[in-house]
């Protein structure tokens, strides 16, 4: 380098001095003057000074910029790190040595990886703030077009970046929170307009035009008025429904009361399941479509409109239809009402208005029940009185059997009547104790009602007083007619003995013969008036043809035939 600058310098001075020995021949050749030679010569050295001056000045300005930029490049360095929150840096040079330049081109590389940096922060930092931008309208509901986030190069940190990534992925999860509300809203009308038969598109995009199902789900509006407008959609639908459900549980009460008003087949009634299907379910569990429609309330309301006109024209029909079954009970229960005056009763409530129809049918549905009971309560009675009117049956049948002189004849069916009478005496014989079991059973539902047992009108204890009283007029009858027939048995034996005492006959005594058919006429000759026990059982048997029982007191006279006999038959035990 210094030799270099010897070269120069060397050139330099070769130059000058040959431009000066050319300006002195010139200045000899024209003849100047010494003091105009010292005075250019003086010239020509404050020129060339002046140009060294300039050239020191140039090269100081040029010094002090290349000083400052050094300083500036050191102060964007530090700024720069500073920014982006290094502490320390590898390029940047350990010591400051060298010339300026060298120092300037040292720190450049650094300076310019710095800048890089900083540009992928910035764009970083422009990214994230603008996603929470974009969600912080989605979840505030901001229509109008916001500009470009303002990144603060001031602080470029991965500790701020940091920051805003966590506040963005708030941000996303309170998103996919409200997105998660909103399609469980949109779930929960679509499913309330499916139970009413609402349009559903029309409900839900009213609310906000990105509900629709054509949307993607990520385009569905999340902001605090949509989910807002969709809790008082589904509010207002759910109390829509409940006021549906509620009406329509009660038109369906109204149905099944005028169904079992009128006794409606249930095949009519099957016509409205889709209506009382519902009526004790809870809100929650009405779930099928098209379960409230309006249409399907109105049809509803229509068939209890109608059947509430019918009602008027059928309530006879049905009246008439509960006395028929009441009349029913009480038949068979043999207890004797007067069913003339019940309907002439109802016909006139009806006719009058003054009572309500379903009253009526209640107070006649108490009164079935009623009657029930007191059947229920009689049964076990009147199963003995049919036992004990069969028994009379066959003691009839057994006092015509004895009567019979053929009965022991080898006739067709003779066999029969003979198994017939074995068993019709053993059950004879059980009456007495049928007939005291039947009295204290009789005494003791008495005693605990209160009221007298009566058999179609006529008091049970005094028809087994009265039977009672016959049969033991019978048995006394019975032993009057042996004794007379012993008599009569005895004279005819000795008449005979006095006519044949030579040689007694050994046939068969004709007078016995006679004795024992003189028996169905009676010992003096007079027809015999037999038990009427077949009234009883004739009047139990006409029940099942007009469903009406004459009275048992036809069964009065039967005191009056007390004083015949069954001539013929086999010993009956007498009445305690």
């Amino acid at each position: 380098m210094a030799a270099l600058d010897s070269q120069n310098t060397l050139l330099g001075e070769t130059t000058c001095g040959s431009l000066l020995q050319q300006l002195q021949q010139i200045w000899d050749e024209v003849g100047e003057s010494d003091a105009e030679r010292d005075k250019m010569l003086l010239q020509l050295e404050q020129e060339c000074l002046d140009v060294y001056k300039r050239k020191v000045d140039h090269a100081v300005k040029s010094r002090a910029h290349l000083l400052q930029s050094l300083a500036d490049g050191q102060v964007e360095l530090h700024s720069l790190m500073s920014a982006l929150g290094e502490k320390t840096y590898v390029g940047i040079p350990d010591n400051t040595s060298g010339t300026i330049k060298e120092q300037l081109s040292a720190i450049a590389p650094t300076l310019e990886q710095l800048w890089k940096q900083k540009d992928e922060r910035i764009k970083e930092f422009s990214d994230v703030q603008s996603q929470i931008q974009n969600d912080m309208c989605q979840i505030t509901g901001t229509i109008e077009k916001v500009g470009s986030p303002v990144v603060d190069e001031s602080d470029l940190s991965l500790k701020k970046l940091d920051e805003f990534q966590a506040k963005l992925q708030e941000l996303q999860k309170e998103k996919s929170d409200r997105l998660h509300k909103v399609l469980e809203f949109v779930s929960t009308v679509h499913d309330l307009c499916a139970v009413l038969r609402m349009d559903f598109f029309s409900t839900v995009t009213e609310v906000h035009p990105s509900l629709d199902d054509s949307i993607g789900v990520q385009s569905k509006s999340i902001s605090n008025d949509t989910l807002s407008q969709l809790a008082k959609t589904v509010l207002a639908l759910e109390e829509d429904k409940e006021q549906r459900l509620h009406k329509l549980q009660e038109l369906a009460k109204q149905l099944i009361d005028l169904w079992n008003l009128m006794d409606t087949s249930e095949e009519e009634r099957s016509l409205f399941d889709h209506v009382t299907c519902n009526v004790s379910a809870s809100v929650d569990e009405v779930t099928i479509p098209g379960a409230l429609a309006l249409d399907l309330i109105e049809q509803a309301e229509v068939e209890v409109e109608r059947l509430d006109q019918l009602k008027a024209s059928r309530m006879k029909e049905i009246a008439f239809k509960r006395q028929a079954e009441l009349e029913e009970i009480y038949v068979h229960a043999h207890v004797e009402i007067d069913s003339e005056a019940a309907r002439e009763r109802i016909m006139a409530l009806i006719d009058s208005g003054d009572v309500e129809p379903a009253e009526l049918l209640d107070d006649m549905d108490n009164q079935i029940v009623k009657a029930k009971e007191e059947a229920l309560s009689r049964k076990d009675i009147l199963d003995k009185v049919e036992k004990w009117m069969s028994a009379c049956e066959e003691e009839s049948w057994l006092e015509d059997y004895n009567r019979d002189d053929n009965r022991y004849n080898a006739s067709r069916g003779a066999h029969l009547n003979l198994k017939r009478a074995e068993k019709a005496r053993i059950l004879v014989n059980k009456i007495p104790a049928l007939v005291e079991s039947l009295v204290a059973k009789t005494r003791a539902w008495e005693e605990e009602r209160g009221v007298s047992f009566t058999y179609d009108g006529v008091p049970l204890l005094a028809m087994l007083d009265e039977y009672a009283m016959l049969r033991n007029d019978r048995e006394e009858e019975k032993r009057r007619m042996k004794d007379q027939k012993k008599f009569h048995e005895q004279t005819n034996a000795a008449e005979q003995e006095t006519a044949f005492t030579a040689r007694p006959s050994p046939a068969r005594p004709v007078g016995t013969k006679k004795a024992v058919g003189s028996r169905a006429n009676g010992a003096n000759g007079t027809p015999n008036r037999r038990l009427s026990l077949n009234a009883h059982q004739n009047g139990s048997r006409s029940i099942n043809k007009d469903g009406r029982r004459e009275s048992m007191r036809a069964a009065a006279p039967l005191k009056e035939d007390a004083g015949s006999c069954i001539s013929g038959s086999e010993p009956l035990p007498s009445t305690p």
